[in-house]
């Protein structure tokens, strides 16, 4: 699998200041990453992957997780993404390692657990810090890892769920009272543990922000990676001097997807809180071929 990844990607360094930062994530959750990118770094073009033929991620495993995000990786780069952000918190999770090392020298890779970490360690004030998230991310252990570099001696709760983010995806009368009782299981642990940060860990989360505020009260913080990554990957487009230099232009954003471009439509544009021109879509492997 790295000798096709390598294969297939071109070298894009400074020269290709223009190019687009890139993000992927396994459905159109990391839009509401892409919506803080856009309202924050506004003059800069991003290019969106959603894995949604693949979608959900919270169940794969490890393996799975990998090669879907070596493969994703591989397609951005192709695409002459300066910058990648992974912005799905499972593949995050499973991944980062193994893509910074494949990708050393091609493009910078930016995740969403050090940033949201980082966010929470400083936001605390009674150390108990929570993480809800899915069954893969939590069991990877990533953010558990993280906080003890940025909060040591934090008490950190996680609760792994792998129904939220499907509830949050699906189309039609989704803000239903099967989603309320979801929202309720979930945060029960995080209220009895007196938690006073929760970390949204997968990027479907922050588009019911205020079910889960509300849910766990107004002195617990929350958490999302959007407002984490927009500032991360801004400084870091500055440092490796890949900022473009007109800060009042106005930039361009566009969306590949792997599943149906039509749903992808319909669903993005409640997740991106703005209009979403053509999808494109793109083929990847399936998931069968991983173990083959």
């Amino acid at each position: 699998m790295l000798r096709r990844v390598r294969a297939n990607i071109r070298h894009v360094k400074a020269a290709d200041r223009d190019g687009p930062v890139a993000l992927f994530d396994s459905g159109v959750g990391g839009l509401t990453v892409l919506h803080e990118c856009l309202v924050q770094i506004p003059h800069e073009d991003f290019l969106y992957l959603g894995d949604t033929a693949r979608f959900p991620y919270g169940d794969r495993s490890l393996d799975e997780l990998r090669a879907f995000a070596q493969e994703l990786a591989a397609i951005l780069v192709d695409e002459g993404a300066k910058m990648l952000v992974v912005a799905c918190n499972s593949a995050t999770s499973a991944a980062m390692p193994k893509l910074r090392q494949d990708l050393a020298g091609v493009v910078d890779v930016i995740s969403v657990v050090e940033p949201e970490s980082r966010l929470a360690a400083d936001t605390t004030r009674n150390r108990r810090i929570g993480l809800l998230a899915t069954p893969a991310t939590v069991g990877s252990g990533a953010y558990q890892r993280a906080l003890r570099k940025s909060a040591p001696g934090c008490e950190v709760t996680a609760v792994g769920t792998r129904e939220l983010a499907p509830l949050i995806q699906r189309e039609g009368d989704w803000w239903d009272q099967e989603l309320v009782d979801c929202v309720d299981r979930v945060c029960e642990p995080l209220a009895d543990a007196k938690v006073d940060t929760v970390i949204l860990g997968c990027t479907h989360y922050p588009l019911i922000r205020p079910m889960l505020q509300r849910r766990l009260g107004r002195r617990v913080r929350l958490v999302s990676s959007g407002e984490a990554i927009a500032e991360t990957v801004h400084d870091a487009l500055r440092k490796d001097g890949l900022d473009r230099d007109d800060e009042d232009r106005r930039g361009d954003y566009s969306f590949i997807c792997t599943g149906d471009p039509g749903e992808f439509h319909r669903v993005g544009g409640r997740f991106l809180q703005m209009p979403l021109g053509q999808v494109r879509q793109v083929e990847v492997r399936d998931p069968r071929e991983v173990h083959a």
